[in-house]
C-alpha cells in the first residue's frame, strides 16, 4: 500500500477511535423519575454526601391520590432493615397531589408510626411524635404542589423542611427517623404498592 494511502487509513482509524471516546458516545445520565407529574431527580446531596434515588411512587387513600414520594439513600437497598442500617444521610421527599388539612396529615403519620413500631419502643418516641404533630398543625393546610422533606443528618438529627423552610429543631434520635421510614416501609405500610416502589421493585 502506498505511503500516502497508509497514512490516510491510519488517520481514519484514529478518528473513529477518538469519536468512540467522545462525550457524545458516553453513557447518558439517568433521567428523572416522574410520578403523577412530580419530577424526582435520580440523585440528591445532603450535607455534601451524594445519595441515589431508591424508589418513588404515589400514596393512595382509597382511590384518591394523596401525595408523590421519593426516598434517597447512600446505596440502593431492597429492605427497610438494609436502609435503616446504612450509615450517612438519607432523605424523604413528599409532594402533595391534593389539598389536605396539615393536622390530619400529622395524625396519619403518627398512626403509621404506632402501627409499625413495637410497643416497648413506642414510648420513647412519644415526645417526638407530639412535636411532629404540632409542627404539622402549625402549617394549617398543605396544598397540591406543596413539598416537604425529612433529611436524616448524622450528628444533627432528622431535619423537617416544609415549603423550603426548616421547621424547628432536629429530631436527634436515629430511632425517630427509622420509625418514620416504617410508616411506608414497615410491616403495615400506609400503602403496599408505594412500599414496593420505594424499595425499588417494579410496579
Amino acid at each position: 500500500m502506498p505511503l500516502a494511502a497508509l497514512l490516510r487509513h491510519a488517520c481514519a482509524t484514529l478518528a473513529v477511535a477518538l469519536l468512540s471516546m467522545s462525550p457524545a458516545h458516553a453513557q447518558a445520565p439517568a433521567a428523572p423519575v416522574v410520578v403523577d407529574g412530580v419530577k424526582f431527580e435520580p440523585a440528591a446531596s445532603v450535607q455534601g454526601t451524594p445519595l441515589v434515588l431508591n424508589g418513588a411512587g404515589t400514596r393512595y387513600k382509597a382511590v384518591f391520590k394523596v401525595y408523590a414520594m421519593a426516598l434517597y439513600v447512600p446505596r440502593a437497598a431492597g429492605t427497610v432493615d438494609e436502609i435503616a442500617a446504612q450509615p450517612g444521610p438519607k432523605r424523604i421527599v413528599v409532594t402533595m397531589l391534593r389539598d389536605i388539612d396539615a393536622n390530619e396529615l400529622g395524625r396519619l403519620f403518627t398512626r403509621g408510626v404506632e402501627d409499625n413500631t413495637p410497643r416497648q419502643e413506642l414510648s420513647r418516641l412519644i415526645p417526638g411524635l407530639l412535636r411532629m404533630g404540632e409542627m404539622f398543625a402549625q402549617q394549617k393546610r398543605l396544598n397540591a404542589g406543596d413539598t416537604f422533606s425529612v433529611d436524616w443528618i448524622p450528628g444533627t438529627g432528622a431535619v423537617v423542611t416544609v415549603r423550603g423552610r426548616v421547621q424547628g429543631e432536629p429530631f436527634r434520635e436515629p430511632e425517630f427517623f427509622n420509625a418514620l421510614l416504617r410508616i411506608w416501609l414497615g410491616p403495615q405500610p400506609a400503602d403496599w404498592r408505594l412500599k414496593e416502589l420505594l424499595l425499588g421493585k417494579p410496579a
